[in-house]
């Protein structure tokens, strides 16, 4: 699909003359770069940036799901987690991170990436770690609390971070791979508990305290590395020369005209950002296909426990789902990649989650095997399309505020996911979870929804684009037309 018209008519009083986008045309297109080098400067940044923010987020998935593990490890008798605590505790979480991540995102562009968003690990790390030596209710609430305010940041930030060094339909990919962390985290966290709950009893510590304190101990460490490997802005890094970084502006100016930026922070781009369509659409799908996955993530355990499998046979079970769900992540932003489409893959997983719900809605009568199959389908069919909800609005902003607030706005309402995800298991409802499976299910739908909505507006502006309609916008004064973002008459949308 066609990213740029590198001319488009103006009306200048009695004649139509071309309208050249401001920049020098040696950059109004790709012809001009060595396809060699740009390969090299591609497969440096995805050797540099990915594997560092995979592990960084992969310990923060970790650090924030396994309370699940040490739930069925005996925290629910020492903690007296009765009732609806343990949902208290995983939710409360969710307050701090959705209120801080707009403003973290206004932060980390006033610091380097790289102490930014290591002093973020680190320190909540040391909290994690405080969660194995608590003995009260309301201590694991205020230390959940304090590990939102810290994770906040992470997320918007790398997806900001890493947005300013790949072409739009290269991105895709890398997100998948990029979101892998969290099936990683997720399968590696049920391996780790199963080894850990060998060491119950170890220096007095019940195995559930040292699920917190063994992981928060090596997420601390790994910060402290990562303050020398985290890739910084693209003027800054130190990881590129001079003739690599004009590559890198060159590379992205051809994938997006260069006029199509928002540089200046005023009254005129914020209510640019603000009256976006895409920035909401895009968060409401990212919140609907969310509650799947995260709900899935936080009670797959006690599920399968459910299943009549002892807690370490539940714990070891997960490795497979996650596994399968990873599987379906990197073929689907392979797939979407090649085909340079988004929607389509929405409706199949949407697809896969419905099937694979209506099976567990059913479930009464049913063998294990037939159960555990259907969590395989919501796994699959949810975490396939979530990175691919965070890249396909990366794709359809332009500008350096306007990413950073639409990323910022889309993870914070996206994360209300994990609020929704984190009560809606009722223990009340064990072992079907009525009500866990049917939400879920009609969060799924709502986030399709949201998504075809963005597909039509988003074709529909594209053809009025195409047609000249936005034209007009070319002749505003130049300091409002350099600011405009994807507004610009030139920018064409991904579907």
């Amino acid at each position: 699909m066609a990213t740029v018209d590198e001319k488009m008519p103006v009306e200048t009083g009695e004649q139509v003359v071309p309208q050249t986008p401001q920049k020098s045309s040696e950059y109004s297109s790709d012809a001009s770069i060595d396809p060699k080098a740009e390969s090299r400067l591609v497969r440096k940044l995805d050797f540099i940036i990915f594997p560092t923010f995979f592990v960084i987020y992969m310990m923060s998935f970790l650090d924030r799901i396994n309370i699940s593990n040490a739930r069925i490890q005996g925290m629910v008798a020492e903690l007296d987690l009765v009732g609806n605590r343990f949902n208290v505790a995983l939710f409360i979480y969710y307050i701090s991170y959705i209120l801080l991540e707009v403003p973290s995102n206004m932060l980390i562009k006033r610091f380097r990436p790289s102490l930014y968003l290591s002093s973020l690990m680190f320190c909540w790390g040391i909290i994690n770690m405080c969660m194995g030596f608590v003995h009260s209710y309301g201590a694991l609430l205020g230390l959940r609390f304090l590990l939102g305010i810290f994770e906040a940041g992470l997320l918007p930030g790398i997806i900001y971070v890493t947005s300013q060094y790949y072409k739009r339909h290269e991105y895709q990919k890398r997100m998948s791979f990029f979101f892998c962390s969290t099936v990683v985290a997720g399968a590696f966290g049920g391996l780790l508990a199963y080894a850990i709950a060998h060491l119950g009893g170890k220096h007095g510590f019940a195995a559930w305290r040292w699920i917190f304190i063994i992981e928060g101990a090596i997420t601390s460490t790994i910060a402290i590395i990562a303050a020398f490997l985290i890739i910084d802005w693209p003027e800054q890094t130190r990881y590129l020369n001079a003739e690599e970084k004009e590559l890198l502006r060159r590379r992205l100016a051809a994938d997006v005209d260069e006029s199509c930026r928002m540089d200046v922070l005023n009254k005129a781009s914020l209510k640019l950002i603000l009256k976006d369509y895409k920035i909401w659409l895009g968060a409401f799908v990212y919140l609907g296909v969310g509650v799947p996955g995260l709900s899935g993530t936080f009670f797959l355990p006690t599920i399968l426990l459910e299943f009549n499998w002892t807690a370490e046979e539940a714990q070891v079970r997960t490795i497979p789902v996650y596994v399968f769900a990873a599987g379906m992540m990197i073929i689907g932003a392979w797939a979407s990649d090649r085909l340079k489409h988004r929607y389509g893959f929405f409706v199949f997983g949407t697809a896969m989650v419905t099937i694979g719900y209506g099976m567990l809605l059913g479930q009464v009568g049913k063998s294990r095997d037939y159960k555990f199959g259907a969590v395989f389908l919501v796994f699959g069919g949810a975490y396939m399309v979530t990175p691919m909800a965070l890249a396909w609005l990366q794709n359809n902003l332009s500008g350096q505020w306007k990413r950073a607030f639409g990323s910022s706005i889309q993870v914070t309402i996206g994360n209300i996911a994990g609020i929704i995800g984190s009560n809606i298991f009722l223990i009340s409802e064990s072992p079907t979870y009525k009500t866990g499976y049917g939400v879920a299910l009609a969060c799924m739908w709502f986030g399709l929804i949201s998504a075809t909505l963005m597909f039509v507006l988003m074709w529909r502006e594209n053809k009025k684009r195409d047609a000249g309609e936005r034209n007009d916008r070319l002749n505003l004064p130049e300091d409002v037309k350099n600011n405009l973002g994807d507004a610009y008459p030139t920018f064409r949308f991904t579907l």
